[in-house]
């Protein structure tokens, strides 16, 4: 079994969630005591969050590359960038560590392909929703189209993801909230949502709508579980 190398606390609310299923993928495959070897840094998420709105995504690179050095010194074989945001600096990782890196969009974009789907809507942060480096990857490597929420449907969902799902906190108006733009999205043309910030599934899951979602945190992890045992 691989050692999988987690960086991580961005934030540690949908972290936890990456350890739970990483270690729940490796023992359903291999079953007994079985449980993911794992090397994770997490790092504080208040740095991060200050330099991403201060448009500091260099700051808040040298953060993670020094991080996934440690990372790859402490023995991990690949690498999980555990939240979508920040793959905003993937390349920037790349550059500073040996160790190869399951990016999100690739993972949660095959599992789209082998599911036929063509049009996808995207809820996340402010940055994956308007920024290129989710949207354009999806589009550029996978040919599939991305459709996003309306400005000020954006801004309500950053907002949430920051001020309450980060914290912990779970309420039923940011649900219904959600859930409209995810019905308003499909209206315009979405076959499926990809709930493209790993704090969301926090907040929503599939019982909550007849509309297929993909949770990246989910789907990340499989990911990972499978390149972790594939000798």
């Amino acid at each position: 079994m691989k050692t999988i190398g987690m960086l991580g606390g961005m934030s540690w609310e949908s972290t936890a969630s990456y350890y739970k299923a990483l270690n729940e993928g490796i023992n359903q495959q291999l079953g007994g005591l079985h449980s993911a070897k794992i090397v994770m840094f997490s790092v504080d998420f208040d740095e991060i969050e200050k330099l991403q709105h201060r448009d500091d995504w260099k700051g808040a690179a040298n953060i993670l590359a020094d991080a996934a050095v440690n990372v790859e010194k402490a023995g991990a074989d690949f690498l999980l960038i555990c939240t979508n945001t920040m793959h905003n600096v993937y390349d920037d990782i790349v550059d500073k560590t040996a160790l190869p890196i399951l990016h999100i969009a690739d993972a949660t974009a095959e599992q789209l392909t082998i599911d036929g789907v063509k049009t996808i809507g995207l809820l996340g942060t402010g940055f994956t929703m308007q920024q290129d480096f989710y949207k354009g990857r999806l589009r550029d490597k996978y040919n599939i189209n991305v459709i996003v929420p309306s400005a000020s449907e954006q801004k309500m969902v950053h907002k949430v993801i920051y001020d309450e799902l980060c914290k912990g906190k779970i309420l039923a108006d940011s649900k219904l909230a959600y859930l409209a733009v995810i019905d308003k999205l499909f209206e315009q043309g979405a076959e499926a949502i990809i709930l493209g910030c790993t704090e969301i599934a926090l907040l929503i899951n599939q019982s909550d709508t007849n509309i297929t979602l993909y949770d990246t945190t989910t789907i990340h992890a499989k990911a990972a579980v499978e390149l972790a045992l594939n000798n």
